[in-house]
């Protein structure tokens, strides 16, 4: 209770103290601090999807400069559309945007499967194109069916897309060439192990606005440690322009292949559900709880969003859950706030110098802040999963089956070698075949033919340890 004043003296308006502090507008200031403390919580995740799979094409460092300018350009204009919103779309609530993990690994498989890696970038663009279209005439639809997404689906989807990004982390690690003489070298591995214990170190004994920031101060760190072994190239700085623009279709015309758009739509049906997860969280959090209409125009902003980021060569957005964590720590609940940090977003988008940082960071380095970023993901899953009731059985069987399932592709990576290319971009996705099952058991165990009530009969689970270690 004694927090309640310090937060209405932090939000309110003079001129309104009865509006809800969603709705609030907050000093100048204190708006442009708060938005660029968003940004910093959740500009490594921005980043590392467009570096990952500019990574997988081949990209030069000038390209992924430009790749990564238009994410963060893309991920602030869907952050408007949430927070701001116009007409049915956006949720309103201090939501941040951007670029979903959960389309990395079905992306790269892309790459993987075409035979130019020039055509990659715009089949992938063209995919998403059409999963945002058909995402947003689904969203009311879709924010009906959220029963068939409970915890045990999403927890165990969460989990795989953090255990698929974690090879990525090991192979940053290693260096950026494979053929090169140094790759894996004790240099490298040091220069991760070294960013690791940094990020770590700075968890541990910070607190605050410190503590938010510790991947992205990880990686200056580290950054700076590389420079004695001649690790770190600042050329993509000295090349780039400290104006630019996003320019349309820079990687060619969108294209549209079959298996790639299926592909996509799964992911989007994992986007959507992360984040009519993440509206009903942030909801309770800043006491205005997120009810149908609310979860169907918040989906209506993401899948628009997606839909209009390939326009400026950007990939799916999606809500951002460590943000959810800021807000809820901070207790500064504005839109307006996120907003803010959208807009920082769209300028730094705007600003190739300041996008081209980025490309200086060492790969080794990446990859020791890789390691706690992705294996946060697959933690948040865990955590979801607590709360899937897996003391009963049936649980217990959608989440071993659909792990196992999800995580073919990493450990058997030439399981599916006898299939055909077009049905290898789905299978090759652990993050796709595995949501696919947790859902298709899902239904078949806790829906059809009475499946939740033979379960609730079941008096004891197969395995009582992890219900109690949980």
């Amino acid at each position: 209770m004694a927090a309640q004043p310090t937060s209405s003296s932090t939000d309110a308006t003079p001129t309104d103290p009865h509006k809800h502090p969603v709705d609030e507008r907050l000093p100048a200031l204190k708006m442009a601090t708060s938005g660029l403390q968003h940004v910093a919580a959740m500009y490594a995740g921005v980043v590392a999807p467009p570096l990952i799979v500019g990574a997988a094409v081949g990209l030069t460092p000038t390209e992924l400069t430009f790749l990564t300018g238009a994410c963060l350009f893309t991920a602030g204009l869907a952050t408007f559309l949430q927070t701001l919103g116009i007409w049915k779309i956006g949720a309103r609530l201090p939501f941040v945007n951007g670029v979903t993990f959960a389309g990395v690994a079905p992306m790269i498989a892309v790459v993987n499967s075409t035979d130019d890696k020039s055509d990659a970038l715009p089949v992938i663009f063209g995919a998403v194109i059409v999963a945002g279209v058909l995402g947003f005439f689904a969203a009311p639809f879709f924010s009906k069916a959220v029963r068939f997404f409970p915890p045990v689906v999403t927890g165990t989807v969460i989990t795989l897309i953090g255990i698929s990004l974690m090879p990525v982390a090991f192979g940053w690690a290693q260096g950026p060439n494979p053929a090169a003489d140094d790759y894996g070298s004790t240099t490298n591995l040091g220069l991760a192990g070294a960013t690791l214990v940094i990020v770590l170190l700075l968890r541990r004994f910070t607190r605050g606005f410190v503590k938010q920031i510790a991947v992205l101060l990880g990686l200056v760190v580290g950054t700076l440690v590389a420079i004695p072994f001649g690790a770190t190239d600042f050329g993509p700085v000295a090349d780039a322009a400290v104006v630019g623009f996003p320019t349309p279709f820079h990687f060619g015309a969108p294209q549209f292949q079959l298996a790639a758009i299926l592909s996509m739509c799964v992911v989007m049906v994992v986007s959507m559900t992360e984040s009519t997860a993440d509206m009903l969280a942030l909801g309770e959090i800043v006491e205005r709880p997120a009810d149908e209409r609310t979860i169907a125009a918040g989906l209506r902003a993401d899948t628009l969003g997606s839909a209009l980021s390939p326009l400026f060569n950007g990939f799916m957005c999606s809500a951002f859950a460590q943000n959810i964590g800021l807000v809820a720590m901070t207790r500064i609940r504005s839109r307006y706030v996120v907003a803010t940090g959208g807009g920082f977003l769209v300028l730094m988008g705007l600003c190739p110098m300041a996008a081209s940082l980025i490309a200086v960071v060492p790969r080794p380095v990446l990859g020791g802040a890789g390691v706690v970023l992705f294996g946060s993901v697959a933690a948040s899953g865990i955590q979801t999963l607590v709360k899937a009731g897996l003391e009963k059985d049936n649980n217990v069987l959608i989440v071993a089956v659909s792990l196992a399932v999800g995580i073919i592709p990493i450990t058997a990576p030439e399981f599916y070698h006898a299939f055909p290319e077009t049905a290898k971009i789905i299978l090759d996705s652990g993050i796709s075949t595995g949501c696919v099952a947790a859902v298709a058991l899902n239904l078949v165990f806790n829906h059809l033919g009475g499946g939740r009530a033979a379960d609730d009969e079941v008096t004891a689970p197969m395995d009582p340890q992890p219900a109690s270690v949980h």
